[in-house]
């Protein structure tokens, strides 16, 4: 090899490429193709040396003893790749097993077996097609199912083989047996996945869930939920009725495994969601979202269980369990936030109105009381929430009222309120009213009773010192000259603090509703006009003639007038969500 090439070296080179393919033919020891490709290598470099058109001798040579090799193997134990499909069946890629023909060592049969197959595969995919000519007319008849009450439908689980011809069900369970039993049992379950996977994604992502190229937002959870409900105890187990059926001839144990991978594209984009939107900066509003997304997972578990494998059983119970760990953590965090403020963080306002902390923390317990059974479920493993339930404490009362008492011992201590205690005690009673108003249907009332408490101090703090004035010490031993000064002195004061009062609380003090200000303008007329009334008798009899007229500023009516016209509402209170439909719209 290394000197020059001459014919002998050539025609040794030919003559072992020759016996290296003969000794092929005798023996399976792995070897001699590779030896025949080396001599059949060795040839053509040496034609090359001497001549490179030579060089295609040795090639034709090659392609000869290549092509010989070839109809030996045709008719030997070797398997054969699958022949090249039409521009239809490329829409699927299978991959033949071919071992069945391994004592078969005619070339005619195995020609015979791929004509066949290739016929028997054509007529099955022209089947699946007629199959998937209903797919519009059956998620037309879903979306008309589930467009009120979805509920009423979940076991109807027919629909889609009722929908169908039964023609085209018995055709395909005809050709599956026949598939299945030539061996194509892999192939054929996979051709049919690969029409009704694509058609399921289709209908459950862009027609029920209506999910577009902007993606998820916030206000599609309460259609996520639906849409999970309805594909979980409508489609997917009326899918599975199909399934069943099609197959009812060649069912194996592999069958569940392509059922679970036919849906699983579908149930990962239904999964995916919850993950990404629970992984979103959190917020009260979107905390109790997740809830009702454990909530729903919870009660579909049993639905995965039944239909699925335990991979996508599990990928489910995965997410269950994240939506639990995250909902926990931002509770806790949101429940600290809102309830353990301290006092140099905690801002009131000097109207005396509902504070905003109030309006959140009352939206957030209402959210925790649509959500308490799963709320429960979630902090279970919370040392407090073990302790109420060892000392067998109800959540809604224990939890919230003792951490409500932090909320409201923050309003008494606010450095706003120090130097006007009327407005403190004005404030309390404003907010825990919003409470009770709010809360008073599973709230304890005994956190909010001491309502009449902060009014009988607000009144003690403000109207009682304008009432106070008009109080008279009459004894006898007093001159008549004195007693006239005194009584005009305690009117004109009075005047002066009645319109400062009424200034004040009819232009900057807000209150939380008509009801609780008519309550408290009521209260206030019980008490002030009696006194008024008693002094401006006294004050005529006392003061005779025109002249007490001119010192008394304000009539009966006057004062009633003005008292109406106190305190402005607050027209901008509201919560989150009061309604259990409205936290999964």
């Amino acid at each position: 090899m290394n000197g020059k090439p001459d014919a002998y070296s050539m025609i040794s080179c030919a003559a072992f490429a020759l016996m290296s393919l003969s000794l092929s033919r005798q023996i399976q020891c792995g070897f001699e193709v590779d030896l025949m490709s080396f001599y059949l290598g060795c040839l053509i470099l040496q034609l090359m040396k001497i001549n490179y058109l030579l060089a295609v001798v040795g090639v034709c040579y090659s392609y000869c003893l290549i092509i010989l090799r070839s109809s030996f193997s045709s008719s030997s134990n070797v398997p054969q790749e699958t022949p090249c499909l039409g521009p239809e069946e490329q829409r699927v890629v299978i991959q033949v097993d071919l071992q069945q023909l391994e004592n078969n060592n005619s070339g005619c049969i195995l020609q015979h077996f791929h004509s066949s197959f290739e016929s028997l595969l054509q007529q099955f995919q022209t089947c699946v097609e007629e199959l998937e000519k209903n797919n519009s007319n059956i998620a037309k008849m879903l979306t008309e199912k589930v467009k009120d009450n979805y509920k009423s439908v979940v076991t109807d689980h027919n629909f889609i083989t009722d929908a169908i011809p039964h023609e085209t069900i018995n055709n395909l369970q005809k050709l599956v047996k026949l598939m299945v039993d030539a061996g194509f049992e892999k192939v054929c379950f996979e051709v049919y996945n690969i029409y009704r996977k694509e058609w399921l994604e289709d209908l459950l992502i862009s027609k029920l869930l209506r999910l577009g190229k902007m993606g998820f937002h916030d206000y599609m959870i309460g259609r996520w939920i639906k849409t999970s409900e309805v594909a979980l105890r409508i489609l997917f187990p009326s899918e599975r009725q199909l399934y069943n059926r099609v197959f009812s001839d060649s069912l194996s144990a592999a069958s569940d495994i392509y059922f679970s991978e036919l849906c699983r594209g579908a149930i990962i984009e239904l999964l995916n969601f919850t993950d990404s939107f629970a992984n979103r900066s959190p917020s009260v509003w979107r905390l109790f979202k997740i809830v009702n997304l454990f909530e729903t997972l919870c009660d579909l578990i049993p639905e995965f269980e039944s239909l699925f494998l335990d991979s996508l059983v599990n990928e489910a119970i995965k997410i269950k369990n994240r939506l639990g760990e995250i909902s926990r953590d931002n509770f806790m965090e949101f429940g600290n936030m809102i309830f353990l403020t301290r006092d140099s963080e905690f801002e009131c306002g000097t109207d005396g109105g509902v504070h905003p902390m109030t309006t959140t923390a009352i939206g957030y317990i209402v959210a925790a009381f649509w959500s308490r059974q799963n709320i429960e479920l979630i902090l279970r493993n919370i040392p407090w929430f073990l302790v109420m339930e060892q000392e067998r404490l109800p959540y809604s009362i224990s939890r919230w009222s003792l951490q409500w008492c932090s909320l409201r011992e923050n309003w008494k201590l606010s450095h706003k309120f120090k130097k006007d205690p009327a407005l403190r005690y004005f404030f309390m009673m404003n907010n825990l009213t919003h409470v009770k108003c709010e809360l008073g249907t599973f709230w304890d009332d005994k956190f909010c009773k001491n309502t009449g408490q902060y009014f009988e101090l607000y009144c003690r703090s403000s109207w009682n010192k304008v009432i106070d004035i008009l109080k008279m010490d009459m004894n006898g031993s007093v001159a008549p000259n004195y007693e006239t000064d005194s009584m005009k002195d305690k009117l004109n004061l009075f005047n002066h603090k009645f319109r400062e009062m009424c200034e004040i609380q009819s232009t900057t003090w807000h209150v939380y509703n008509e009801q609780l200000r008519k309550q408290i303008v009521v209260s206030i007329e019980s008490i002030l006009l009696p006194t008024y009334e008693n002094f401006i008798c006294m004050f005529h009899n006392i003061v005779v003639g025109t002249n007490a007229d001119k010192y008394i500023e304000y009539g009966m009516s006057n004062i009633q007038d003005l008292l109406n016209q106190s305190f402005l509402l607050q027209d901008d209170v509201c919560i989150i969500g009061l309604d259990e439909n409205e936290l999964v719209s």
